[in-house]
């Protein structure tokens, strides 16, 4: 075996396992990013103005490659990478996460800097280890691959022995072993039992008012087209969860849309109205099903997804498949008999109908030609301009409800990717995203208020000239909080409630400019349009386009039958 420091390993690994990207804070093991440098690696070292951001970047990186994402600090910042896997963890997205932490020798002696805080990722990664050792770097970095990329992914974290990481300048005979499998998601494709996939294929056949409610499972398992041909081969309503908006173009006959809290109210209706759900590569958790009551507890349903924990964790079910979605919706096209189709005529007018009449009763807001300008409208130019293969981000709050419920994806080759709970996460999260299809159209949809959180990031934008669109829906307040404090000052607010929830007015196109970025400042709705378009083209760096909108603007709750 060669004889080689850990830096050089490190270098040598990363190249190995395909990583093109790494997302950090400095300082932290430094040898190792030079390495990669003198190595000609060709690894991008994206330095940040955060270790959330960088935690974000390699998020986005994640979900749009498939290969994990690598993000970095040293031992003082390990808490706030921590507070930025936290998304990945609630996304499953492959992160792997390195930090810089004390010696054996002196840990529990205060050193500088120390806090004791490695349990800190315990709750947000798949695996969490020391390495203290540079003849740990061969398995452990191994491991980190295995773990991220396998089952369900989800981010690992390792602590590097020195506040620097300085482990790494230790030599040792380190020999570089690569599994290929664990480069990217899916690793594996467990088969299910054909047991399993008769009984389902049974059920589903026989059923009149089925639906389908898919997950972030079948986007991870690039299940795409095998679930819309069952949808089709069985004439089956297909719901989506935020993470799976992209599987089923908005357009098709058989899409209802966003179902749950972030949602559109047809796919919220049509699953509360069906007989069977039949769940996908989901989790059926709290976002997914509006707390549970889209649909209700008790409905007949079934599951398939590749963690068999996941399996009736929230309903109980008639029958489920435990195996990767693509390889299982293959095989279960098989066995579903087609025959049946005649007793859904009937369902299959009325989800149509909701469908309908939803976009109907919705058609003033989506074509409003009002000023301040309609978010509706928005996403109604954004649905009918997008690039076929564009990649669209959605930060968490009201610009979820805004992309979930009102924008589609007609194009087949369109991506979408949202926060999953965190305010802030888009912008870095579109950088990374960029960063990870650099060939691709990235558009990123938040709000004033997210787009506060990372702004700086936009000077790290301009630096790597990386050409994006964030699109900030700027209505100078977060208004999304509104009926909350109706509530708390007892019905109606009065007073200073506004200190609550506004902000500043701000042109972001200015703050833009001061930093080398393009800006579009959007004022009027008969600008909107070309506006959109004109951005769309850039190539050469980031541009801000700045969207006055209605503060009174607020997206309706969602719908549920109690």
């Amino acid at each position: 075996m060669p004889r080689m420091s850990g830096a050089e390993f490190m270098a040598d690994t990363m190249k190995a396992y395909g990583v093109t990207h790494i997302f950090f804070v400095p300082t932290i093991l430094s040898h190792s990013l030079a390495q990669m440098d003198k190595k000609n690696t060709g690894i991008s070292r994206v330095l940040t103005h955060g270790e959330k951001s960088a935690a974000y970047m390699a998020d986005a990186y994640a979900r749009i490659s498939g290969r994990p994402g690598i993000c970095m600090a040293q031992i003082v910042g390990g808490v706030n990478l921590a507070a930025g896997l936290r998304e990945a963890y609630l996304a499953s997205s492959p992160v792997i996460a390195f930090t810089g932490g004390t010696t054996p020798s002196i840990r529990y002696r205060n050193p500088y800097q120390e806090v004791e805080d490695i349990s800190a990722f315990d709750p947000v990664t798949k695996f969490n280890a020391y390495v203290d050792d540079v003849e740990r770097f061969p398995d452990l970095l191994r491991q980190a691959f295995r773990v991220a990329t396998s089952g369900t992914p989800g981010p690992v974290h390792l602590r590097f022995a020195g506040n620097l990481g300085q482990i790494e300048q230790k030599k040792a005979n380190l020999k570089l072993v690569v599994e290929e499998d664990f480069k990217c998601t899916p690793a594996y494709r467990p088969e299910p039992s054909i047991d399993s996939l008769k009984k389902v294929a049974k059920i589903l056949s026989s059923s009149k008012k089925p639906v389908i409610v898919c997950g972030g499972g079948v986007r991870t398992s690039l299940a795409h087209k095998e679930l819309v041909e069952l949808a089709e081969k069985l004439s089956i309503p297909v719901a989506t969860s935020m993470n799976a908006k992209e599987v089923i173009p908005g357009n098709h006959e058989l899409s209802v849309g966003v179902v749950g809290s972030y949602s559109r109210r047809s796919a919220n209706q049509i699953v509360s109205e069906a007989d069977l759900v039949f769940f996908i590569g989901t989790k059926t958790g709290g976002m997914t099903t509006h707390f549970w009551k889209v649909p209700k507890i008790g409905v007949s349903a079934i599951q398939l997804d590749i963690d068999p924990e996941e399996l009736g964790r929230n309903y109980p079910l008639l029958a489920s498949i435990n195996g990767d979605a693509k390889i299982s919706l293959s095989k279960l096209i098989e066995f579903c008999d087609d025959s049946q189709n005649s007793k859904r005529v009937n369902w299959k007018k009325r989800f149509q109908k909701i469908v309908s009449n939803w976009r109907k009763e919705f058609a003033p807001l989506l074509n409003s030609k009002k000023n301040p300008i309609r978010p509706e409208r928005v996403c109604q130019i954004l649905s009918d301009i997008l690039p076929n293969d564009s990649i669209l981000l959605s930060d968490t709050g009201h610009s979820g409800m805004w992309t979930g419920g009102y924008l589609d994806l007609n194009g087949g080759e369109n991506s979408f990717i949202r926060a999953a709970g965190h305010l802030g996460w888009g912008f870095p999260a579109a950088i990374g995203a960029k960063c990870a299809a650099p060939n691709r159209p990235v558009v990123l949809f938040t709000g004033d208020a997210g787009f506060w959180y990372h702004i700086g990031e936009i000077e790290t934008a301009v630096r790597w000239k990386i050409p994006l669109v964030i699109l900030v829906n700027n209505n100078s307040s977060q208004n999304q909080e509104t009926k909350i404090f109706d509530d708390a000052y007892g019905g109606k607010q009065h007073g200073k409630a506004h200190e609550l929830w506004h902000f500043e007015k701000t042109n972001f196109v200015q703050v833009a400019k001061s930093m080398g970025a393009k800006g579009i400042r959007i004022e009027k709705e008969k600008d909107l349009k070309s506006k959109l378009q004109t951005a769309l083209k850039t190539k050469t760096g980031p541009i801000i386009v700045d969207v006055v909108t209605d503060i009174k603007a607020l997206a309706p709750g969602a719908y549920s039958e109690f």
